[in-house]
């Protein structure tokens, strides 16, 4: 009974989550125009997509009994990009969401505030059937890395950043670094508890 509600929640979240992005999609589109380089150069959105598939993945093998090491080992990244997604515009966007990163207001609080703690919370429900090694997660600190090189060498081409800690234009590059450093550290705390609470789950 359990696995069914399991299941049933990373459902419901997943799909929330696709609604979400759809409907910020169609409404973007509807209001100002599709700049699709734009919108899926938001960290938010391609962490949130992530979760989608982590989220409705994980609902398919725990439906079907099984056991995925790969899976987990995904899943625990996605877990570490959506806190991250979470931490970050808390402490860096909060005061700007009206004006540039959400066209529409269910869509914030729904990808910025809910999906962050829902996949937290998925974490902790169906923790992996392994545990999963600090210095082999910390592959996925990649990402966010590369992340940021792609706005940084895109920004200037295109004129026009995803989020504005990461526009030089705003305090310059040494302002950018400092702030990259401090969320890059922030990362590194974040995979090691991530993966501290890695044992093996007692809903499989």
């Amino acid at each position: 009974m359990k696995k069914n509600y399991l299941v049933g929640y990373k459902l419901f979240f997943g799909l929330l989550a696709f609604s979400a992005i759809v409907t910020e999609l169609a409404t973007v589109i509807e209001r100002r125009g599709f700049d699709g380089g734009n919108f899926f150069s938001y960290f938010t959105i391609e962490s949130n997509i992530l979760g989608i598939i982590a989220l409705l993945a994980g609902a398919f093998v725990l439906y079907a009994g099984k056991k995925s090491a790969r899976l987990d080992f995904f899943r625990g990244a996605v877990t570490f990009y959506m806190v991250v997604t979470g931490i970050v515009f808390a402490v860096l966007l909060a005061g700007i969401e009206n004006a540039a990163l959400t066209a529409v207001p269910w869509d914030n609080t729904v990808l910025h505030y809910i999906m962050p703690v829902a996949i937290a919370a998925d974490w902790l429900m169906d923790r992996p059937a392994k545990k999963i090694a600090f210095r082999k997660a910390l592959v996925w600190i990649s990402f966010p890395v590369a992340y940021l090189i792609y706005s940084l060498v895109r920004g200037p081409i295109v004129n026009w950043y995803p989020y504005p800690f990461l526009n030089p234009a705003n305090g310059g590059y040494i302002k950018v670094m400092i702030t990259s450093v401090i969320i890059t550290i922030v990362g590194l705390g974040l995979i090691y508890v991530i993966t501290r609470l890695s044992r093996t789950s007692k809903t499989r």
